[in-house]
């Protein structure tokens, strides 16, 4: 590249504003005098600036001073009204209009309408008040952490904060259904990736090793608490998490720290204090079936997912069998949580799993 472009592409990167800082500003500089009416002001959703992962590539497509107003349905037209006859060209040197996806012309990215509807069209599978376990075991986890992400610039409806609060995390008996699923998994792999090793196939091995780093990355986020964004992220917004420190670098070191990462997941999810305490152990592998026991390391997990479901007071879900969330049974993909009735067809089925 030549030193002309790279001066020039330094020169942006250190020009770059994050888009929530946009947005806040757009706000608070132009949109807020101009609203007279009870309202919020976010940004949620779509979108890596939500997120806080946003960078200067980000800025190629569907980027710039935007941000969602909720009014009151009587309120909506008015508010456009005022707010875009006076939305000015340019916001910091950033255009306010810009190509848009949706409408398929150039136009403003304000989003002035109601929470209500706005909801049922950005985040369809996102229940305001999931009716119970059911509802929430087919939420996308992406799709409550695009609510739960983002900031409110302002609300005094407070309808948007209440929302917030209330999907801010899962009811702790579908927690520990889907902590007991996780521990499912993960003992699901173990023997696997040891056989794999065993009769030297490098490549399952890999394939295995990828998938058990992949299930105990997505274990800290339920220990955490937090919702895991997909896959182009999910390595970045693991890195916000506590167990980074400890966790990460047992990852990052591969096969000959897997153990110690398994028991360090086992220490944590103790110290959750929502089950009873089990203690992490590695041990060799039981097959059960004719008292097989192979000489693989594994992680005691069926003693992990016991205490998880017997924790559980929904005796429904205790019995429920161990298949998993969405996000754990499926790939969870923009295709089927945002472009198909999936996600509302398996929470039916949760609920006539959870009735029969």
């Amino acid at each position: 590249m030549p030193r002309s472009a790279v001066v020039l592409k330094l020169a942006r990167m250190a020009d770059f504003v994050p888009g929530l800082d946009l947005a806040r500003s757009l706000y608070e500089e132009i949109v807020a005098p101009l609203v007279d009416r009870p309202h919020a002001a976010c940004l949620l959703g779509e979108g890596s600036e939500v997120q806080g992962f946003d960078d200067e590539r980000s800025r190629d497509h569907e980027w710039g001073p935007r941000l969602q107003l909720f009014v009151d349905v009587p309120d909506v037209d008015r508010v456009a009204r005022a707010v875009r006859a006076s939305l000015p060209a340019q916001h910091r040197g950033h255009p306010t209009s810009w190509f848009s996806l949706d409408t398929g012309r150039v136009t403003d990215h304000l989003e002035i309408t109601t929470l209500a509807l706005w909801m049922s069209t950005r985040l369809p599978a996102v229940p305001p008040a999931p009716a119970g376990p059911a509802d929430w075991l087919a939420i996308p986890q992406q799709h409550l952490r695009q609510l739960i992400a983002g900031e409110v610039f302002h609300d005094d409806l407070q309808d948007v904060t209440r929302l917030r609060e209330g999907l801010a995390w899962y009811p702790t008996d579908v927690w520990r259904w889907m902590l007991a699923c996780q521990w499912h998994l993960i003992g699901q792999v173990l023997p696997l990736l040891a056989r794999t090793r065993e009769t030297s196939d490098r490549r399952g091995t890999r394939l295995l090793s990828a998938r058990l780093t992949e299930l105990m990355m997505e274990m800290a986020f339920l220990q955490e608490r937090q919702y895991r964004p997909y896959a182009k992220w999910f390595g970045r917004a693991f890195e916000s998490l506590g167990a980074a420190r400890d966790l990460g670098p047992l990852l990052d070191a591969g096969d000959e720290a897997t153990d110690r990462a398994l028991l360090l997941l086992g220490q944590r999810h103790d110290e959750l204090g929502i089950t009873d305490r089990v203690g992490p152990r590695i041990e060799p592998f039981a097959v059960g079936i004719a008292d097989a026991v192979r000489p693989y390391p594994v992680l005691n997990t069926p003693e992990y997912i016991e205490a998880s479901v017997a924790s559980i007071g929904d005796r429904a879900l205790r019995d429920l069998p161990r298949v998993g969330s969405i996000d754990q049974l499926t790939h969870a993909d923009d295709t089927l949580i945002t472009f198909t009735d999936w996600p509302a067809a398996l929470a039916d089925r949760y609920r006539g799993q959870l009735s029969s």
